[in-house]
């Protein structure tokens, strides 16, 4: 305001909304977009057709039956589809397959983000950020009802073909759930075909390493069509054992090597793991279960000289237990 004149400046007068004028031209872009979308869409639907609407013509193949309605996200904002549907054939449009392609790669992404333990607040926040529109939490809840649908149809699934060898382990992993850190214990199946791949055959959540917990495990297995079981790989875990023995009668037993390594490993002094495992290690390098033998008869008197009495105590007590699948000769 002018101090002499008691009047406003031009300036003031006229006060130009940046933020106004951006909305007001984003809307006007939005809205020649979804202008533009749709008559791409009804022009499509005119050739699939060979007509326009209401044109009567010997060229027609195929009329309208009305349309649906999809929201599309585009860059200038999201916009509304009259998406066509015709009485004689499906309707497709490369614009709605970029959709399809889209929507999928959004929902893979916010399933990845969910397993990894990220909060549903941070998932609106990171989906608006890389597509511009904030998922709600109703919409993560969904998906994270599809993943479990979906986790647990995989679970069940039958067991096809022939696994002759099984492989059993139990780990832990660390889960994130609502910004807390968790160990989680899971056992494992790994099956190897006939033809010779690998294939995980099941995994259960929250069992323990005991026998209840095992033999639930394989009878779920044994439940869903595994069979022809000749060899399973596992620790020494008792219950495990035993469990094998009772749903996987036919099976032979082989300790896992890594295992059995790193408990003799635990009676050796670390400055000697190195060495004492290059001596384990020509044992299982042998061709035939009678050199094994021999070799291991060797290390546990070379281990002795060592003086590394527990370890080979260990070696000569369980070796025979990682040989199962040798063959005698």
């Amino acid at each position: 305001m002018d101090e002499k004149t008691g009047t406003k400046s031009l300036g003031e007068v006229i006060q130009i909304g940046e933020a106004r004028i951006r909305d007001h031209l984003g809307e006007m872009v939005r809205g020649t977009v979804e202008e533009a979308l749709n008559a791409m869409l009804e022009a499509e639907a005119d050739r699939l057709c060979g007509a326009g609407r209401y044109e009567r013509t010997q060229a027609r193949t195929d009329t309208r039956a009305g349309h649906y309605e999809r929201s599309l996200e585009t860059r200038a904002g999201q916009v509304s589809l009259k998406v066509p549907k015709l009485r004689r054939q499906t309707f497709e449009t490369a614009i709605i397959e970029r959709y399809r392609r889209r929507e999928s790669s959004v929902e893979e992404a916010l399933t990845e983000m969910y397993l990894a333990g990220v909060s549903v607040r941070r998932v609106e926040d990171i989906t608006e950020a890389l597509w511009g529109t904030q998922v709600s939490p109703s919409t993560v809840s969904n998906l994270n009802k599809k993943i479990y649908a979906e986790i647990e149809a995989w679970r069940s699934r039958p067991i096809a073909g022939e696994h002759p060898y099984l492989f059993l382990d139990g780990i832990v992993m660390k889960r994130s759930w609502a910004g807390e850190v968790r160990n989680v214990s899971l056992l494992v199946a790994i099956g190897v075909t006939a033809d010779g791949y690998r294939e995980i055959l099941g995994i259960c959540e929250g069992a323990k390493e005991d026998k209840s917990g095992w033999s639930a495990f394989l009878r779920h297995l044994v439940e869903r069509g595994l069979k022809d079981v000749e060899l399973t790989t596992s620790d020494a875990c008792r219950g495990l054992v035993e469990s094998i023995g009772e749903y996987l009668p036919e099976a032979q037993w082989q300790r896992c090597v890594v295992h059995f390594y790193h408990t003799v490993f635990s009676h050796v002094p670390a400055t000697k793991v190195r060495d004492v495992s290059h001596r384990l290690k020509a044992i299982h390098a042998q061709e035939s279960r009678t050199a094994a033998e021999a070799k291991a008869k060797a290390v546990v008197e070379e281990l002795r000289g060592l003086r590394m009495a527990r370890a080979a105590e260990l070696v000569e007590a369980h070796v025979g237990e990682t040989l199962t699948y040798t063959k005698s000769h």
